[in-house]
């Protein structure tokens, strides 16, 4: 114990002495006094206790009451024994105080317990899912939607949250999709970073912040023909240049945790890659969290085939770096054995016991082991009126507006009569979408309630549900019934839009429909939703579709039928306002696509980024495209219309050449053409011509958001330097190689200008 301690010392004054970048965020920066105190309590460990460092389990019991069978009463008498190092889903301020006395009163060493939990996009206040969300590209928005999640959860007694997922997600298929920040590797990294912000704050042991956790490391959103928890196969250049930039970004930020993935890389599951976590993550990147594993991962390297029993998995977990089992139940049985029988080395226990007692130190719980459980302070902050006024806001902001023909949005507020159809029209629970925590059903403003909110009574609202969506109960774990016979109510929506100006057609995916385990091969509107669309169009085109979703959809046949289509995700407690909001007039929509809508699923997995390949796209039959359908997006990577126009100048470079220590400005003028104060997003690519690794065709590199007034222009400066070129050279490392760049700017990933510079 003490030469690792002597060792952080010396590593530390190497450092200065050489001049070298001392400056690490959040974990990694490691106060000298707190590594001490936790050799001292390791030099007082036994390995049954570090065992139980290791050692996360589910909290679906009563720690107070008699456990009612004897796994229960197992769990609680190795929380008095000090064998259990955290929980997870044990919630409210109330019960997580009763599960830390348990083991405060009765454990030998008395180190608390670390409280986890899903807090995916809110806990009591709910904001737009993370794929939702980030089609804000509003950073600030991003942070500030996860501190008051991290207010939420630290004031019902939790300490860590498993998010941000920061997995580069391609596939539409895929239900997880919706977790994260879509398909592009830079904009995972900087939304990655601003939740980190958000849940952590600038020190852990504040009373509102908890720690976050960068998932799922690695690979995971490149499941195999997008179906959950499938095969992975990439190189390593795939690897490093997409799959880890977001990773790489989260470390460097200080994120307190990572979990590894389910999926297998290249034959090896994730949960036992040494290359992943003992090479890359705590090598390379010198990351000093912990790892912990998804849930029941570790034990799941059996049915992988990789592991023989439970034994064996739980050496090729340790070994490979893989610090907390979650549920998998193989630590607590195989570990003593594995270290009696010198099959591993107690140093391994050490460093992975290290690590979770740094975050446990960061977080406060030694000196104050009840500090995140106070009632009083729960009653206070959970649905704070301010929290819900934010959600609103951040709703409104992630809302993309794809097609507006005839200007007819927004609408006006004088309309004389108006219908609202469909069967998300007045839905109170789908808005708050899958991963919802501690949401309380039916709590969501839904569309038709913020219509009403909005309209005086000089309006007639003509309400037609049209049709059932699902059938049958619906939870995280079921299978989700999809109504695709009833149509009894088109009659009533017929009716309603015939005697209506203008139809609020609210169609899209049940909440369950996306999330984990939820994997389409069909991704168009589900059930009768077509046959109520093409009904309502037939006897009033003028549609405004108000898309629900958390995965891009399939969009070809209603985009042609509509001319105005708003995609608004599951937008959280808020959605009906904020939806109200865009719709008349309220607030000039300003959200991007963080994910390309396809013409077809069978173009899955589709996204902006890709190679040229050596045929590229032409009007000849051998190339690299389709014979029955484009092979680009129906809406495009970056994609998002305002209520006023936007007009780009011509790019101007500073210089045309530049070397590595240098740099090079390259500006835009923007000007708001249009009528209405409204914001754009101002996209940079660039695309590397000739480079020892083929590169994409684009990637993004940087964006900027700018409020302008009608008639008003701005000057858009971007600056472009190696950082901005490098990749993961077939050097396998990272740097800017020299020759020719196009740098490309513009409002999407397809409407760009470009100049060419010279990097020397």
């Amino acid at each position: 114990m003490k030469r690792y301690f002597i060792k952080s010392v010396i590593l530390f004054f190497v450092c200065v002495a050489s001049g070298l970048d001392t400056q690490a965020q959040g974990i990694n920066n490691l106060d000298l006094v707190i590594e001490k105190k936790i050799d001292s309590l390791l030099s007082l460990m036994t390995i049954k206790e570090k065992v139980g460092q290791m050692t996360q389990y589910n909290g679906s019991f009563d720690v107070t009451g008699a456990p009612s069978d004897i796994d229960a009463r197992t769990k609680l008498e190795k929380l008095k024994n000090g064998e259990v190092g955290s929980m997870l889903n044990v919630l409210t301020a109330k019960a997580t105080r009763e599960a830390q006395e348990v083991v405060m009163k009765n454990s030998r060493l008395k180190i608390p317990l670390i409280f986890g939990y899903d807090v995916i996009h809110g806990y009591k206040t709910m904001f737009p899912v993370p794929l939702g969300e980030s089609a804000s590209w509003d950073l600030e928005a991003l942070e500030l939607s996860a501190k008051i999640a991290a207010r939420e959860t630290a004031a019902a007694g939790v300490h860590w949250t498993f998010a941000p997922m920061i997995d580069v997600s391609r596939d539409a298929r895929w239900g997880r999709i919706m977790e994260g920040a879509g398909e592009d590797p830079y904009l995972n990294s900087v939304i990655g970073v601003a939740r980190i912000k958000g849940f952590q704050g600038d020190n852990l042991s504040d009373d509102y912040t908890i720690a976050a956790c960068a998932k799922h490391f690695a690979g995971y959103g490149y499941a195999e023909a997008g179906r959950d928890y499938n095969t992975v196969n990439v190189g390593e250049s795939e690897l490093q240049n997409s799959i880890l930039l977001p990773f790489k970004a989260a470390s460097k930020a200080g994120v307190a945790t990572f979990m590894n993935s389910f999926n297998e890389i290249d034959g090896i599951p994730a949960t036992a890659s040494v290359h992943l976590q003992r090479d890359i993550l705590k090598g390379d990147w010198d990351f000093k969290g912990f790892m912990v594993s998804d849930w029941g991962s570790i034990a799941e390297l059996i049915p992988h085939g990789f592991a023989e029993d439970k034994i064996q998995a739980a050496k090729l977990a340790v070994v490979a770096g893989s610090d907390m089992d979650m549920e998998g139940r193989v630590y607590e049985v195989a570990i003593e054995q594995l270290v009696s029988e010198n099959e591993i080395k107690e140093e391994l226990l050490n460093d992975a016991v290290r690590r979770i007692l740094r975050v446990k130190y960061a977080l406060g719980l030694f000196d104050n082991p009840y500090k995140y459980s106070d009632e009083k302070r729960e009653r206070e902050v959970l649905l704070a009126p301010e929290h819900l006024e934010a959600a609103r806001d951040i709703a409104r902001k992630s809302i993309v507006l794809l097609k507006n023909e005839q200007a007819i949005l927004p609408i006006s507020k004088n309309i004389k009569s108006i219908a609202v159809i469909g069967p998300l029209a007045d839905d109170k629970d789908s808005p708050l979408g899958n991963w919802r925590a501690q949401a309380i059903k039916n709590s969501a403003v839904s569309v038709l309630e913020g219509i009403k909110n909005t309209l005086s009574a000089d309006t007639q609202i003509n309400y037609a549900k049209g049709a059932s969506l699902g059938i049958g109960e619906r939870s995280f774990l079921m299978p989700l019934k999809i109504n695709d016979t009833d149509t009894s109510g088109f009659a009533d929506a017929v009716a309603a839009a015939k005697k209506s100006e203008v139809v609020i057609l609210v169609l899209g995916e049940d909440a369950f429909q996306s999330g984990e385990g939820r994997s389409q091969t069909d991704i168009k509107l589900k059930g009768v939703q077509q046959e109520l669309l093409d009904a309502v169009v037939s006897v009033n085109k003028n549609i405004v579709l108000v898309l629900m979703n958390g995965r891009p959809l399939d969009l070809s046949r209603p985009s042609d039928q509509v001319p105005a289509l708003l995609e608004t995700w599951f937008l959280g407690s808020e959605a009906g306002n904020a939806i109200a909001d865009v719709v008349f007039g309220d607030y000039n929509p300003s959200g991007k696509l963080p994910v390309s809508f396809p013409r077809n699923v069978g173009q899955e997995p589709l996204y902006y980024n890709q190679k040229n390949t050596g045929r590229p796209s032409s009007n000849m039959v051998t190339y690299s495209g389709y014979q029955d359908e484009s092979r680009d997006a129906l809406y495009p990577f970056g994609f998002g219309l305002s209520y006023t126009n936007f007009s780009y100048g011509d790019p101007e470079v500073s210089d045309t050449k530049f070397s590595g220590e240098g740099s090079i400005a390259v500006s835009v003028v923007l000007k708001n053409t249009g009528k209405v104060t409204g914001k754009e997003t101002v996209q940079l690519y660039i695309r590397d011509l000739v480079a020892s690794r083929t590169r994409p065709v684009k990637e993004l590199r940087d964006f900027k958001q700018i409020e302008l007034a009608p008639g008003e222009s701005s000057k858009v400066t971007f600056t472009i330097n190696s950082k901005t070129l490098e990749f993961f050279t077939s050097n396998a490392k990272w740097e800017a190689e020299p020759g020719e760049f196009e740098i490309m700017i513009g409002s999407n990933s397809v409407d760009l200008k470009t100049v060419k510079i010279t990097y020397e």
